[in-house]
């Protein structure tokens, strides 16, 4: 039974060091603020450009030259270390130096402080990403800060690299590639720079992807017949069967306390989005009437209720948000061009995801909340797609 769809389906076998308070005041009330937050950032010009980067790209910041509800003064503390100073007026209320790998890291680690203390949200400056692109007919695994900084690549052999995903650690990056000609699943190890087979059955094997606690590997495999999603542990070895169909089945993303498994089937007759127990048992279609199209899903770990996907939208891709509390679909981005492959960061609100149009794809960052997009990948690196996210 001859049954594909496009996207990750048909594609896809086609980036705390503990900081001290010196002042804490909590988290700061800022309720009265409005929809967006305005700051001023001052610092130094290098440690400021790069916090100027950051907030521009935060969809509850917007950025004053004066008179903002906060000030946020970043200054280089010691080797790899930056202090933050939150004020109101003229009035510290919070103050705290905080260590990274690098400046540059401990400047993105010191801004998360201040969106935490001046919005309550859990910052996401400080991830890391992982991601595929492609210079001279080559793709390749590459890693870098979220803004595209310390930016290192990782070459494996192989026309097509597909789906890159961090283990919860940071160790280690699945994905799918054609190195024997087939697609098979492989464990790039960035600490002992080796890379391994995970598994290489008969048929495609896809979609491999690691649970929270790192103990689990889901994939998709295609050995008995159609595409159907497997569990397996984290070598890839004593591998379930959980769904038995004659649909096919792709994209399996994790739930944040790994008990369920969310994935594409088009068991409906088009793809939509399904759970089920990781264990195994009935698959559950999720009723998001937003589109005929619905894959590439990606659950929230700091919010559980929602999960993020790609819907097709008149003759385009656009990403989209579930609420698994209110049974509600939305489309949340704008982009002139299909917005797929979506990844949750940190904070629940934020997301990245490709942007994609015939002749270029490159990595944004999208507000789910107002639509705001901001581009990550610089031009000059060329195609950027398929982006993982480690949260810091």
């Amino acid at each position: 039974m001859q049954k594909t769809f496009s996207l990750l389906l048909a594609t896809a076998l086609a980036l705390a060091v503990p900081a001290f308070a010196q002042r804490d005041m909590g988290i700061i009330d800022t309720k009265a603020e409005g929809q967006s937050i305005p700051v001023s950032i001052t610092g130094s010009p290098e440690l400021k450009g790069l916090a100027d980067l950051a907030f521009e790209a935060h969809g509850s910041y917007r950025r004053v030259a004066s008179g903002g509800s906060f000030t946020l003064n970043f200054t280089a503390a010691g080797p790899n270390q930056v202090t933050v100073t939150v004020s109101r007026g003229t009035s510290p209320v919070h103050r705290e130096t905080v260590s990274g790998s690098s400046t540059r890291n401990a400047l993105l680690r010191a801004a998360d402080v201040a969106v935490a203390k001046t919005s309550g949200l859990r910052g996401f400056f400080a991830g890391k990403l992982a991601f595929v692109s492609e210079r001279g007919g080559q793709q390749t695994i590459m890693t870098g800060d979220l803004f595209f900084g310390e930016v290192q690549s990782h070459p494996v052999q192989g026309k097509q690299i597909v789906g890159p995903r961090w283990s919860p650690d940071g160790g280690k990056i699945i994905f799918t590639s054609y190195r024997t000609g087939f697609p098979d699943i492989y464990a790039l190890d960035l600490r002992a720079r080796s890379l391994n087979t995970l598994v290489s059955l008969k048929g495609t094997n896809s979609g491999g992807r690691l649970s929270p606690d790192g103990s689990r590997l889901a994939m998709v495999l295609s050995g008995e017949g159609n595409p159907e999603i497997y569990v397996g542990n984290a070598q890839g070895r004593q591998i379930k069967r959980l769904t038995n169909n004659q649909s096919v089945e792709a994209s399996p993303a994790w739930s944040p306390d790994g008990s369920r498994l969310v994935f594409t089937s088009d068991a409906a007759g088009g793809p939509q989005l399904y759970v089920m127990s990781s264990a195994g048992g009935a698959m559950q279609r999720l009723q998001t009437n937003v589109s005929r199209y619905c894959a590439e899903p990606d659950w929230s770990r700091a919010d559980p209720n929602k999960i993020v996907f790609t819907a097709a939208v008149g003759r385009g891709y656009q990403m989209a948000v579930y609420d698994l509390k209110t049974g509600a679909g939305k489309i949340v981005s704008k982009a002139p061009m299909d917005a797929v492959e979506p990844v949750w960061l940190a904070d629940g609100r934020h997301a990245v995801c490709t942007f994609r149009s015939a002749s270029s794809r490159a990595l944004f960052i999208v507000d789910t909340e107002t639509g705001k997009s901001t581009r990550l990948s610089p031009a000059a690196l060329g195609n950027a797609w398929n982006a993982s996210y480690l949260a810091p």
